[in-house]
């Protein structure tokens, strides 16, 4: 057998990104598991732990054997399964999904910064895992009427092309032009933003209700009333064009007011959520065509930075950001 190359800096990189992400998931699974009162769901995030938590292991394994320090993460000091229910209402898969969603984005993205075919290799394996484990979440939560299908529309019996610049309406080329439905493209990005931004304001509101910190507390609080304007902006664009909102009745936050998580644990969830949503912001803005859809889009990923970069700092402040794998220094090096 050949020797494996050594191990490239995107990679050790990957491979920090996805341990932290991992382990975390694990700490919230934990808890979930505990406080599920549904067989099923608690079968799938079961079977889901124990492929993430054997992904792990080999993750850890590769770093030691490239001599590498294992990272923190986030351990059983971050959880505590034993407090009352914070969430309910299938809340429990409602996240787990969207959990998947990332991971999906995430494993795509670092599988194109891998070079090595033992890494490439654990990306693959953790991207079909993600992708299995999102389907039954889905199925799940439609069986369960707790998930909102996209509308419908009538089936297309010709093929077009834009005939001229009005097609892009809003503001940018009349401000007075009345602006054309949107297409079905735009429809499925203003649709599944809703979505998640409504599980992340459910998820964000528990975490506003236990966090210890006050500062991290208030930082909660403004994280739903970021959620709560994107959703409402987004709902009014869809109302007029005569298309129904996305709703769903699950995923309520109880009224515990004691943390199942660490402030440390919560805000890393935060900062992931943000990060996707900016993600998401951007591939609306490069697929929206009518101009005041990007526009909004624009304004969304820029509050969502600002309210990032602001949790950045207080996890900074309270030592709860863990660096990422260092380069050297060469310059102090030399010197």
């Amino acid at each position: 057998m050949s020797e494996k190359s050594a191990i490239t800096s995107s990679e050790l990189g990957v491979l920090w990104l996805t341990y932290q992400e991992k382990t975390m998931i694990l700490r919230m699974l934990e808890y979930f598991i505990e406080k599920a009162d549904d067989e099923k769901a608690k079968n799938i995030m079961t079977d889901l732990y124990g492929e993430i938590d054997k992904y792990v292991g080999i993750i850890t394994k590769t770093l030691q054997n490239e001599g590498a320090v294992i990272p923190v993460g986030y351990t059983a000091q971050d959880v505590n399964k034993e407090v009352p229910k914070l969430y309910d209402n299938g809340f429990d898969i409602m996240f787990v999904r969207l959990l998947k969603q990332i991971s999906m984005g995430l494993h795509s993205l670092n599988i194109t910064m891998s070079y090595r075919e033992d890494i490439v290799l654990i990306l693959k394996e953790l991207t079909t895992i993600t992708q299995n484990y999102y389907n039954l979440c889905t199925q799940y939560l439609l069986e369960k009427g707790l998930l909102v299908k996209s509308p419908h529309v009538s089936m297309p019996q010709s093929i077009e092309f834009v005939k001229d610049n009005n097609y892009f309406g809003g503001l940018a080329i009349n401000p007075f032009s009345e602006k054309r439905s949107l297409n079905t493209v735009e429809v499925a990005l203003i649709h599944h933003a809703i979505e998640s931004n409504i599980t992340g304001l459910q998820l964000i509101t528990g975490f506003a209700q236990c966090a210890n910190e006050g500062e991290v507390k208030k930082y909660f609080h403004d994280g739903t009333e970021l959620a709560k304007s994107i959703v409402k902006e987004l709902s009014e664009t869809f109302l007029q064009n005569g298309i129904q909102v996305p709703q769903t009745s699950g995923g309520n936050a109880t009224r515990s007011t004691i943390a199942p998580f660490s402030d440390k644990l919560m805000m890393y969830c935060i900062s992931l959520f943000c990060s996707f949503s900016m993600g998401s912001s951007s591939l609306g803005t490069a697929f929206s065509l009518r101009n005041d859809l990007p526009a909004k889009m624009t304004i969304f990923a820029k509050d969502i930075f600002e309210y990032a970069h602001k949790g950045a700092k207080i996890m900074i402040k309270n030592g709860w950001m863990e660096e990422p794998f260092q380069m050297e220094e060469r310059n102090q090096l030399v010197k």
